[in-house]
């Protein structure tokens, strides 16, 4: 009987199990889990997993181990996407310098970009997924709710964190990838920093709101992870470099500056645009139809590279060899790597500089050309100066040119400075003030021969030698933007020109910083923007970007030391200065460029300085004691009526 009582609870508790077992066997389906564990570990059954209990470590030490590899390669992969980003502006001069190498033309830099951003992304997804699992352990059966940044609402549970050995192997490959790209491009490309560095002036106050966001997203599953550890050392460990990168992001403004926060009615004019070998976006570089293109689309200058010829004739061609920008190697093709000054101009006009537009593209942004400019652009040849002269002379455009001098047992070797100053003004008809001198030989004899040439300097140098050689202009490139350097030079009548700038955000970076002109291959581009893309009301902004924010007297201060010894001086006011076409004035229509000096009047009051220079007022904080001011700055309305 006890026997028989015995085996029927045998019976029974085995059914118990078989019922609890098929119970267990019948859980509601997570495709959305079952997916991220798939990816991420290659465990896509749900019997492959394992759980987390709260509190518990959600992974083995050696995954713990590979974790800080995985943020690294999400930190190299991110600053390595940043910095090729932003280096957009010179995409073309890393194109250029591949083709010179490998001796044809691709577009590198774009390819470039695409790895980059697809490295990027997978690493980041592995990284999302670790804090989506990681970060959000639960009870069992119970489901957790993240917000993500993509009002996505997703749906995860606790699992025990495992990445799939392929995985690994990709994140290894996209560390030394990214740390491989950062090296090489720091050593043959390092002025690429100075461009990350400006970046930062337009980019900071978006990205610095951004990693907030971020922050305040991860705060309630890094507290809940914490507030579940059962040891202190956990919780400080979690907890304690959140805070500090917190701290870290609070305390960011207080090192940043950006001319582009600044008080209202204190920026200064849009600079001029001059045509970087005319619109080489639109049209062949350094042909006729490049430089009539940038006309129409309301370029102030020209710029282009001058060669001279075996005999003589000084043409426009920006490389040492004709192989890139003509056909020369389907008329002369052993001549292909001879250097384009051993050239007759004979030889040259017979060569075709326009086709290979059509058929190797310089920029990735380029639009497509209607059919008559297809035809225009198959008809293009090499352009001589007298002729870009002409040009330039009818519609009244500034010219900058950079002038190559000729190789060893070439016949203007020697008289190469003067063979260019005898086209220029016995066979172009240009008025000397539109030609913007910038060869450094010989400036003397070039000053001495042609006095109305506007003296330009290529390079940095102190006011009072700058003075001494009767430089009016620099033209600087731009990773040596300072709005301080530009202030300075223009209390000296000096004005300041920046080259290459093609990209939006970093034209209006030199807006800001008080440049007179750029150098572009966007004329059509740039024409177009008329504010920066990035303005802050300095008195509206958050005080954390208000960064050295100014006082009323301050400000007045500020003004009064950028015009300190000038109290007698004149400076013609901007709305009278002609511009090119002389659409402003009724003087002689010569495109001045300088467009940011104002009248000077001596003054004793302290709160009555109305307008001030574009570059003077945000150049930096101010430092030792605050004096009284002695002079103020007119306005436009008062200048005219004095």
């Amino acid at each position: 009987m006890e026997a028989s009582s015995s085996s029927l609870k045998k019976i029974k508790f085995g059914k118990l199990k078989v019922v609890r077992r098929r119970l267990l066997q019948r859980y509601e389906h997570q495709p959305f889990i079952s997916c991220l564990a798939g990816f991420y570990s290659c465990r896509w059954k749900r019997y492959q997993r394992r759980r987390t209990e709260p509190g518990k470590c959600c992974c083995k030490t050696r995954e713990c181990v590979f974790f800080p590899l995985l943020v690294g390669a999400f930190c190299f992969s991110l600053v390595f996407l940043y910095m090729w980003g932003e280096a957009k502006n010179d995409y073309n001069n890393f194109d250029w310098y591949n083709y010179g190498n490998l001796g044809f033309w691709f577009l590198w830099s774009l390819v470039l970009l695409i790895v980059a951003a697809i490295l990027f992304m997978y690493i980041t997804l592995l990284l999302w997924e670790l804090k989506l699992v990681a970060l959000t352990p639960g009870k069992s059966g119970d489901l957790i709710h993240v917000a993500m940044v993509l009002a996505m609402c997703l749906l995860a549970e606790g699992q025990q964190l495992y990445l799939h050995w392929s995985h690994k192997i990709g994140t290894f490959l996209v560390l030394g990838f990214s740390i491989t790209a950062i090296f090489i491009l720091s050593v043959l490309w390092g002025d690429q920093w100075k461009t990350v560095r400006l970046s930062f002036q337009i980019t900071a106050p978006y990205l610095h709101i951004g990693a907030i966001t971020i922050m305040v997203l991860l705060s309630w599953p890094m507290a809940l992870h914490a507030i579940r550890a059962d040891k202190k050392v956990v919780q400080v460990i979690i907890v304690g470099p959140y805070l500090a990168i917190l701290l870290f992001l609070f305390l960011i403004p207080l090192g940043m500056y950006s001319p582009c926060i600044r008080e209202v009615g204190t920026l200064g004019p849009k600079p001029a645009l001059i045509g970087h070998r005319g619109a080489p976006m639109l049209a062949p570089e350094n042909t006729e139809m490049s430089f009539q293109k940038t006309v129409e689309h309301g370029a102030d200058g020209l710029e282009t590279d001058v060669t001279i010829s075996y005999d003589g004739v000084p043409f426009l061609m920006h490389d040492s060899t004709l192989s890139r920008t003509t056909n020369i190697k389907e008329v002369f093709p052993n001549d292909t790597a001879q250097n384009a000054a051993l050239f007759s101009w004979d030889t040259l006009k017979e060569l075709n500089a326009g086709a290979w537009f059509l058929k190797d593209k310089p920029f990735s942004c380029m639009g497509s050309l209607s059919r008559a400019d297809q035809n225009q652009a198959m008809n293009q040849s090499v352009y001589k100066l007298s002729s870009f002269l002409r040009l330039a002379e009818s519609q009244n455009k500034l010219v900058i040119f950079d002038l190559y001098r000729p190789p060893e047992k070439h016949p203007y070797r020697n008289s190469w400075i003067n063979r260019t100053l005898e086209v220029i003004l016995n066979e172009s008809g240009i008025r000397p003030e539109l030609v913007l001198w910038l060869e450094n030989d010989m400036r003397s004899f070039v000053q001495s021969v042609a006095p109305g040439f506007q003296q330009t300097m290529g390079s940095k140098a102190p006011v009072e030698d700058l003075l001494m050689d009767n430089i009016v202009k620099l033209n600087l490139a731009y990773t040596e933007m300072s709005s301080e350097d530009i202030r300075k030079y223009a209390e000296a009548n000096i004005t300041t020109n920046l080259y290459v700038i093609n990209e939006p955000w970093l034209f209006s970076l030199a807006w800001c910083s008080g440049a007179h002109s750029v150098t572009t291959n966007a004329v059509h581009t740039l024409k177009n923007l008329n504010q920066p893309l990035f303005l802050m009301d300095l008195s509206k902004s958050p005080n954390t970007w208000a960064v050295p924010a100014l006082t009323k007297e301050e400000k007045v201060t500020r003004a009064t030391e950028s015009c300190k010894g000038h109290h007698s001086k004149e400076y013609p006011d901007p709305g009278t200065l002609p511009l090119a076409g002389g659409e402003r004035g009724a003087s002689p229509a010569v495109p001045m460029m300088v467009t940011q000096y104002w009248r000077v009047a001596p003054t004793t009051s302290s709160g009555q300085a109305q307008h001030v220079l574009a570059s003077s007022l945000l150049a930096g904080p101010i430092s030792g004691p605050v004096e009284a001011p002695h002079c103020m700055l007119l306005g436009e309305d008062e200048t005219n009526s004095q």
